[in-house]
């Protein structure tokens, strides 16, 4: 598979005479003064007190009962910040956690991300995978390819491109001067949410991420300037079982999912 394309962003770039620094979710790993090619070292935090995917496929080897999403989706402490609880109706039918029957000739641990159909599968053994609602890319900022895990951040911090601000002059209210420039500390309130995982091809930064979100009614949307949205507590989850180096797939419209 090719290396990720941005079909219409890159004309639109190339016609505001802009960089590829118009993905909507550039954050301190690819802002000026920062070292290209350092992984971002994880932050302390307390973890969810249950797995729960781990409880997911637990449930689902014992044959017991519904789902219990209200648990699922619960608040928690996370480090310094708090996760607020998902409001169950605002998710999109279809769009929460799941394990599910996938078949691929993926190996476990990759993640298999199709934006036409707004999941994020994590591949799990035995025709398994976790199941992820996200709001992808919309029209002019989606894309396709292979990449990597290069690094991951809790809690990061946000730098909107100049081109966002200028589009969205008001942004500049929630602003700082941080340490890589003009941005957002990370925090309840930051687009990014309490995760963000960086994809790279080789030594090459492709400015996309998958991340939480603060707006969990925007998942099942093409929603995002190309990230992969999910929800905070999703998003943590499949951080924690999800290495550096991690494989990522992202089909294009027309892909075959499976062998």
């Amino acid at each position: 598979m090719s290396f990720i394309t941005r079909r219409n962003l890159l004309a639109s770039a190339a016609a505001a005479g802009a960089s590829l620094t118009l993905a909507g979710c550039v954050t301190s790993q690819s802002s000026p003064g920062f070292e290209a090619n350092a992984a971002v070292p994880p932050q302390p935090n307390s973890p969810p007190a249950a797995a729960p995917s781990e409880a997911l496929i637990a449930q689902a080897d014992a044959g017991n009962g519904p789902i219990d999403y209200e648990a699922m989706y619960a608040g928690f402490q996370d480090g310094s910040f708090q996760v607020p609880a998902v409001k169950l109706s605002q998710i999109k039918k279809g769009f929460m956690r799941k394990l599910v029957d996938y078949q691929t000739v993926e190996q476990p641990g990759t993640i298999v991300i199709d934006p036409a159909a707004r999941y994020l599968y994590h591949i799990l053994p035995n025709g398994k995978a976790m199941r992820y609602g996200i709001g992808p890319g919309r029209e002019g900022f989606m894309w396709s390819g292979v990449a990597e895990i290069h690094s991951k951040q809790e809690w990061p911090d946000w730098y909107p491109p100049k081109e966002m601000i200028a589009r969205e002059p008001q942004l500049r209210k929630q602003l700082a001067q941080l340490q890589s420039g003009l941005g957002m500390h990370g925090g309840p309130g930051n687009p990014l949410g309490a995760r963000a995982m960086y994809l790279w091809q080789g030594n090459k930064d492709t400015l996309y991420r998958i991340h939480g979100t603060v707006e969990p009614w925007s998942i099942g949307t093409h929603a995002s300037s190309g990230c992969i949205r999910m929800i905070n507590q999703d998003v943590i989850d499949l951080y924690a079982q999800t290495p550096v180096g991690t494989r990522v797939v992202v089909l294009g419209h027309a892909q075959p999912r499976v062998s």
